[in-house]
């Protein structure tokens, strides 16, 4: 018996490990001008429009890539853990959080004020009414986008990215993106913002090693500032 058992631990040692690569990458937005001395600045100097909000697409941030219409085994969907989006300083934090579906969003409010969490979007609706020095729970079960707010206070907004399978990455704040333990295969995928158009790409990962799969998300035709 313990010869059998010590052949078995041995074989087990020397089993090959399970194949799976890596995706790297790095994710960069851009668009439109922001140099001071763009044409039409004064326009933007004027009363009615000194205060509009101009947008530097080159430090975009919150960008996610994902593989697409990949479904996961069963023990992938079982290691997941509860997410927390939270309410503090009138503000929702992370503003885009990425999960895979089946995740259960906690959204505790850390204001000494009344907070509303809701949502209209089709993949996800619901409204956790108004209340506050309290924690409550959403489980998101349908992949998309779900966009959140606040009814009392209109700035509040965020995104929450529903994603089919675990494969996915939100960049770091230098654009630059890791995904593990990716199945060998051929596949499509998806670099995502949410104020950019979406990019796809074909690519094929190994047995071992990496890929490096780089995206540079772009609005075409802006108007000079």
């Amino acid at each position: 018996m313990k010869t059998w058992l010590l052949l078995s631990c041995l074989a087990l040692a020397w089993m090959p490990p399970a194949r799976a690569g890596t995706i790297t990458g790095v994710v960069t937005g851009e668009g439109g001008d922001p140099n001071p001395a763009a044409p039409n600045r004064d326009k933007y100097e004027s009363r009615k429009f000194k205060f509009v909000e101009r947008i530097d697409y080159s430090k975009l941030r919150d960008f996610v890539v994902h593989i697409e219409q990949l479904r996961p085994a069963s023990a992938d969907l079982t290691s997941r853990t509860a997410s927390v989006v939270i309410q503090k300083d009138a503000v929702f934090t992370p503003h885009m959080l990425a999960i895979v579906a089946g995740t259960t969003v906690e959204w505790p409010n850390n204001d000494n004020i009344f907070h509303n969490v809701f949502s209209f979007s089709e993949s996800r609706q619901f409204d956790l009414g108004l209340y506050k020095n309290e924690i409550k729970r959403v489980k998101f079960d349908k992949p998309g986008r779900v966009d959140i707010f606040c009814s009392i206070h209109k700035d509040m907004h965020c995104i929450i990215l529903v994603l089919e399978n675990p494969y996915f990455a939100v960049a770091n704040t230098k654009g630059d993106y890791t995904i593990l333990n990716v199945p060998p295969g051929t596949y499509s995928l998806r670099a995502w913002h949410e104020r950019l158009p979406i990019q796809s790409k074909t690519i094929k990962v190994p047995d071992s090693g990496s890929v490096k799969v780089d995206f540079t998300l772009s609005v075409k035709n802006l108007p000079k500032y």
